[in-house]
């Protein structure tokens, strides 16, 4: 863990290579997780939504399937098929949790449906059930889900996460009288409350990230300032006595981040190329809902057939691809042009290697499959801005575009006759016949399309 006054950095490695990368800028703090006391201003039947004022700059946006039911606090509405202004009106003041971060021009997303996260278990008020991580085995789910049975209080909703693996049950009954004090505190902070108004903050970066993800799993929790080590061995001193010993303080003439290689990693994560060990490499580009990723050959020619050059660098590339994916933090709609292969059975192995690495994402996936043109087809679920987003801006001369528009290109030509910039305007014909305009040659070379445009910004 490091970072600068401006900022709080998270970086997580695998072996030694980057695979997650958290930035908190101190300036402007996530959202997700925070509960406020909303005032719903508009009610749109149209969109079967609400916006409503949470007391920051834009307002929230609230859909009706994320507004529970008050006849059956278990069913959502959407699932009634209600509309947006049989559950809101103007006016009403509805407790609400932030679920998905501010993102260009679209204000933040809400739910009703209110959970607390603690370090074993997610309180759901209001809720009912329990739910237990499918990352467990099954034995040790069938001892979690016992123990739910019997401290899950009435009323309540309960779900126990991977990190509760190998925990007692005193240990999970405390956390949950815990989480169990703090709804109380915010339900008569709301009863008590004019909207809008924040009701709850989710904790700081670094100690949300060692409350959702530190666990056994971790060789060590290296931080470089001594005020940050302190507030995570404090936090674990109350949560997770044991995992402290994993807490190391850095100690050297060079940063944390510099000593473990993370600085040139975090850079080369950045560009737009990617190469893999084969020699192969990918190539993603982004818009404002997708995200298209290229697999190429690159330098890799193999030794055997074209067909086993190719599985070998789309097998690479699945598993780069799963990095690229937690490390940039890519959400939304996401395609991946995996080289052509002949046989059929190659291609479900590389779509079962791709469903595996997959399985380490913490993130929500959904992986739809080979479409009819050979494309993965896919989603990962966007809660906040991603990497590029959050360590860079718009080019002010491009726009974001990545391109600049000649000036003369908007220029009139007063000095030429219409009939001359008509000309100009049409496109040449193509002679038919065996002079010209026939198809491409066997063999004629297509153009490289992969290789960097002169004008990319």
């Amino acid at each position: 863990m490091g970072g600068s006054a401006e900022r709080a950095q998270v970086a997580i490695l695998e072996d030694g290579v980057l695979v997650e990368n958290y930035i908190g800028r101190k300036t402007r703090r996530s959202l997700v997780g925070n509960i406020y006391l909303g005032r719903v201003q508009n009610v749109l039947r149209g969109m079967e939504a609400a916006f409503v004022d949470i007391g920051q700059s834009r307002n929230a946006v609230l859909y009706v399937g994320e507004v529970m039911n008050e006849a059956d606090e278990d069913v959502e509405g959407s699932a009634t098929g209600q509309r947006i202004d049989d559950v809101l009106s103007v006016g009403q003041t509805v407790l609400v949790q932030v679920t998905k971060d501010p993102m260009g021009s679209k204000g933040a997303r809400l739910t009703t449906e209110v959970s607390l996260a603690g370090r074993y278990l997610v309180l759901v008020p209001k809720g009912s059930g329990h739910g237990i991580s499918r990352r467990l085995d099954d034995d040790e789910r069938a001892r979690l889900r016992d123990i739910a049975k019997r401290i899950r209080p009435d009323g309540f909703g309960l779900i126990v996460r991977t990190a509760a693996e190998g925990v007692d049950e005193e240990e999970l009954a405390r956390d949950l009288n815990r989480l169990t004090r703090l709804w109380q505190e915010i339900d008569e902070r709301a009863e008590k409350g004019s909207a809008p108004l924040e009701i709850y903050v989710e904790p700081d970066l670094v100690i949300r990230v060692v409350r959702d993800l530190f666990s056994r799993d971790y060789d060590r929790l290296a931080v470089e300032e001594r005020d940050t080590y302190e507030r995570i061995t404090n936090y674990l001193s109350a949560v997770a006595p044991d995992l402290n010993a994993k807490v190391t303080l850095h100690q050297g003439p060079e940063p944390l981040f510099d000593a473990e290689n993370v600085t040139d990693q975090l850079r080369k994560s950045l560009e737009r190329k990617v190469w893999i060990p084969s020699g192969g490499y990918l190539v993603i580009d982004r818009a404002e809902a997708l995200t298209v990723i290229d697999v190429n050959t690159g330098r890799f020619v193999g030794k055997t057939s074209l067909e086993d050059t190719v599985v070998k660098t789309n097998l690479e590339a699945a598993a780069e691809v799963v990095r690229q994916l937690r490390l940039r933090d890519i959400g939304g709609i996401i395609i991946i042009d995996f080289i052509d292969m002949l046989l059929a059975r190659n291609r479900e192995l590389v779509l079962r290697e791709f469903r595996q690495e997959l399985e380490k994402d913490k993130t929500k996936t959904q992986v739809i499959g080979i479409s009819p043109l050979g494309l993965v087809e896919m989603t990962r679920k966007n809660v906040s801005e991603g990497l590029l987003e959050v360590l860079s801006s718009p080019c002010p001369t491009c726009g974001g575009r990545g391109v600049v528009i000649e000036g003369h290109a908007h220029d009139e030509e007063p000095s030429a006759a219409p009939e001359v910039q008509q000309q100009r305007s049409r496109p040449p014909r193509r002679r038919r016949g065996r002079s010209g305009g026939g198809p491409r040659p066997e063999g004629a070379q297509k153009p490289d399309t992969a290789a960097p445009s002169a004008a990319d910004g």
